[in-house]
């Protein structure tokens, strides 16, 4: 899949024309409404945990880590299929929980 953007200055015929996303789905009017109707329904990323109103944010923590540990962070979610941030949160859970 190339990383190119392409400019268009016409409309697209989504009945005649073969447009896919980035994962290689072809988008079409179904497409379309689902994914205007996703946007409506999530406004925003959905707040994490049980205590957190469901109008709030989650807060964001930051800090650095050797690059060894950063590798190791990567190589554990993607064979767990998860994020590096839920493998944090899953760790940092742990430690307060001792």
């Amino acid at each position: 899949m190339s990383d190119e953007i392409r400019v268009l200055n016409s409309e697209i015929d989504l009945e005649r024309d073969d447009v896919r996303d980035s994962r290689g789905r072809r988008i079409d009017a179904d497409y379309v409404a689902r994914a205007v109707a996703d946007v409506h329904h999530r406004r925003g990323r959905r707040p994490l945990g049980d205590s957190t109103p469901v109008t709030g944010h989650s807060p964001r923590v930051s800090f650095r880590v050797p690059e060894q540990t950063r590798r190791r962070a990567e190589e554990r979610a993607r064979s767990e299929g998860r994020s590096v941030s839920e493998v944090a949160r899953e760790a940092l859970e742990r430690y307060l929980a001792s």
